[in-house]
This record gives structure tokens, sequence and C-alpha cells, in this order.
């Protein structure tokens, strides 16, 4: 069984920085593009950011472009455990953060539309106050 599981939310000040972590188990995901989405109260679930199987290529929404940094480790003998370093943190940045997984056939496909991954983990709360 498929399972990803967030770890790292919590309460920031402006300006601060959290480091979220996702750790997927029941498969390897050495041959899956990883990604990051978020869903604020009443919006949609939107994306953040992605990164490719390999590593060598990410991808960020134009919102966290400078402050966000995705990253993953792909080290035999490890959770292959995927991050997003957030820095400068704003209010608006307050959201659920999820992780996502989809299974890709080339290095140089990376998907970032929601329909696009099949499996997510449960989500970890981001809070950011002013």
């Amino acid at each position: 069984q498929v399972q990803l599981v967030e770890s790292g939310g919590g309460l920031v000040q402006a300006g601060g920085s959290l480091r979220l972590s996702c750790a997927p188990s029941g498969r390897t995901f050495t041959n899956y593009a990883m990604a990051w989405f978020r869903q604020a109260p009443g919006k949609e679930r939107e994306f953040v950011a992605a990164i490719s199987r390999s590593g060598g290529s990410t991808f960020y929404a134009d919102s966290v472009k400078g402050r966000f940094t995705i990253s993953r480790d792909n080290a035999k003998n490890t959770e292959n455990t995927v991050y997003l370093q957030m820095n400068s943190l704003k209010p608006e940045d307050t959201a659920v953060y999820y992780c996502a997984a989809d299974l890709v056939y080339s290095d140089s496909y990376l998907p970032i539309k929601r329909i696009q991954y099949d499996y997510w983990g449960q989500g970890t709360q981001v809070t950011v106050s002013s």
C-alpha cells in the first residue's frame, strides 16, 4: 500500500522558515515525480512546487519562487524523502500542505497539475502569523 506521510508543519511568524518532509512508503519512489500542493481555507488546492524523479529538474509557482526550495533524497537505503524548505514566509502562505506522487517514465516529464498526481498524503498545517 502506497503511503505519503508529511511532517514539519507548524506555527511561525512572518519572515520565518519551516521545512516540510514527505516520507513515501510501500514501494520505491525513484520513478515518481513528486510535488507539493497547498490548500487555504475556502480556496482550491493549488500547485506549489514539483521535482523530477532524479531531482535534476524543479518547477515552482510564481508565488513561492525564490522563497521555497523543493529537494529529494534518492540515495540507496533512504526513504526517498522529499523536502520543501520554506523561507521568508508570509501570512498568505498559511494552508494545509500536501505531498503528491506521480509515476513517470521520463525524467524530463514534470507534471504540475493536481489531476496528474495519483498519490496524496494527509497534509500538514502551516500557519504564518503577521
